[in-house]
C-alpha cells in the first residue's frame, strides 16, 4: 500500500515538474501539492538527501529539481520512501528475504504468483516518469 509520505513526496515532485527550471518555495510547494508544510520540508529534505531535488537559500531561493522529471521514475520514488514494491519480502528484488515457513522455495506457488504482482507493478511505476504524471492530470 502507497504510503501518504510517498504520495506527498509525488505530488511534491510533480509540482516541480510543472514548474521545471524554477525555484519553489516550500510553502508554494505546499500549497500547490496540498501537503502539510512541516510534513513537506521534511519530506523534501529526504528527496535533497537522496539526489532527487536541491535548494537555494535567500528570498529567491526555494526547491528544485536536479533531473529532468522526464528521467525520474515513480518506482524508484516509491521505493525510496516505501521500500520494496514487492507485496513479499521473498518476492523482492532490492530487499529478499526467504520466508521463515518456506519448505521449498522453487516449488512456493504463493512466491510465484507474488514475483509476478512484483513484476506487475515494477512494470507500471519504473515505466511512469514524474513528467507524464504531471502532464496526464491534477495533484493525486
Amino acid at each position: 500500500m502507497l504510503s501518504m509520505k510517498a504520495k506527498y513526496a509525488i505530488r511534491a515532485l510533480m509540482v516541480l515538474a510543472r514548474n521545471e527550471k524554477k525555484m519553489l518555495s516550500n510553502k508554494t510547494i505546499a500549497k500547490e501539492a496540498d501537503v502539510p508544510q512541516k510534513f513537506l520540508e521534511t519530506i523534501l529534505q529526504e528527496l535533497k538527501h537522496e539526489g532527487f531535488v536541491d535548494s537555494k537559500r535567500g528570498i529567491f531561493g526555494g526547491y528544485f529539481l536536479v533531473k529532468p522529471s522526464e528521467k525520474i521514475s515513480v518506482g524508484n520514488l516509491i521505493r525510496l520512501i516505501d521500500g520494496p514494491l514487492a507485496p513479499i519480502r521473498c518476492a523482492s528484488v532490492t530487499a529478499y528475504q526467504k520466508c521463515d515457513d518456506c519448505v521449498d522455495e522453487k516449488k512456493c506457488e504463493i512466491r510465484r504468483t507474488m514475483v509476478e504482482v512484483r513484476n506487475a507493478i515494477a512494470n507500471v511505476l519504473d515505466n511512469k516518469s514524474i513528467r507524464e504524471l504531471a502532464n496526464i492530470g491534477k495533484i493525486i
